[in-house]
């Protein structure tokens, strides 16, 4: 059931020239609002963690690209990326990291504790893992209502070694449940590669206990991820069960901003960075392919960059919640299942 690591060149993806902009567009919004966090955490106006996604751009828009109205999206706490690929504004996801009112859990949340009903975003989750089991909870929820949505629950290298995993694969196997465990093996964890950290390293194939298929692929190269998400979406949809996706990236910056990141060499990032970027990949395909010149993609560049600015000044500019907010959004007040007294 274990394949060979996939690229866009044995697994071309058919796009279009709208479709590759939109792929350039994405990735570059996350790349430019992930540097303007970082410049805000340095500010002190960002408390506590923040992980940013830089250099892991091209695995959620790759995956997004896969995703239709309804699937539904859940990952750890390095998840601002995820947030903006499936719709987010910038403007909340910034106000709510900042600890702002109008961010979306009101201030109250950061990244840790942000959520989305509308975009099917389930959260960014602190501890390791626990967002694995969530995950198939949320295919479980789909697979007894008799849709054909998917769950994508995102999770790291170093994520993959805890035994809820290994828990959660054997029960989405047994009830064939709709969901794509997507592993982002940046190679680094929080600090230990995987190759100090593990002895299998394919960690794709540890699937193949439970007789979960999947398969190894290029995570900076953004066509190479979106052919073999769709391949794991149609196997799920088809009511096949799980799909193991191990994408292959890699982060530029350290695991949070406190971490300077001292386990690799400057050298071995920045050669990431000339030879492997996923932005200038599909940038380059851009210009070669005359889909687009270079005033144009400066021209987007700047609308991102505009974007990005006017969410920090927005966040800025929005108050921070009131100190009744502590009391509101604790318990539910409608239960679907019926009010307390009806069921007392």
């Amino acid at each position: 059931m274990a394949r060979k690591p996939s690229s866009a060149k044995d697994a071309p993806a058919n796009v279009s020239k709208d479709e590759l902009l939109k792929y350039y567009r994405d990735m570059l919004l996350i790349r430019r609002f992930e540097e303007k966090a970082g410049q805000l955490y340095g500010m002190g106006l960002i408390g506590g963690f923040c992980h940013l996604y830089i250099g892991q751009e091209a695995v959620v828009v790759g995956l997004e690209a896969c995703a239709k109205e309804g699937d539904k999206r859940i990952t750890s706490y390095r998840d601002h990326g995820h947030m903006l690929a499936c719709g987010m504004e910038a403007r909340g996801v910034m106000a709510e990291l900042t600890g702002r009112e109008g961010g979306y859990s009101k201030g109250k949340g950061g990244s840790m504790h942000m959520f989305s009903r509308e975009k099917h975003f389930y959260g960014g989750h602190g501890i390791v893992a626990a967002q694995v089991p969530l995950g198939a909870g949320l295919a479980f929820a789909d697979k007894y209502l008799g849709n054909d949505n998917v769950t994508f629950t995102y999770f790291g290298d170093g994520a993959a070694n805890q035994g809820q995993v290994y828990e959660t694969y054997n029960m989405a196997e047994l009830w064939d449940l709709p969901v794509v465990f997507v592993i982002e093996n940046n190679q680094y964890a929080m600090g230990t590669s995987v190759k100090r950290s593990t002895k299998s390293v394919s960690l794709f194939g540890r699937g193949e206990a439970f007789g979960i298929p999947g398969e190894q692929v290029d995570g900076m190269d953004v066509l190479a991820v979106k052919a073999a998400g769709e391949k794991a979406v149609a196997h799920c949809r088809a009511g096949k069960g799980p799909y193991i996706l191990e994408v292959m990236t890699y982060r530029y910056r350290g695991h949070s901003m406190s971490d300077p990141a001292k386990y690799r060499t400057r050298d071995e990032v920045q050669k990431m960075r000339d030879e492997r970027d996923p932005i200038e990949n599909v940038r380059e395909m851009l210009l070669t392919g005359n889909h687009a010149s270079e005033d144009e993609l400066k021209a987007l560049d700047k609308e991102i960059k505009d974007i990005v600015n006017d969410s920090a000044e927005f966040a800025k500019e929005s108050p921070e919640p009131a100190l009744e907010e502590l009391w509101t959004d604790i318990y539910a007040e409608n239960l679907p299942q019926g009010s307390a007294t009806e069921n007392a």
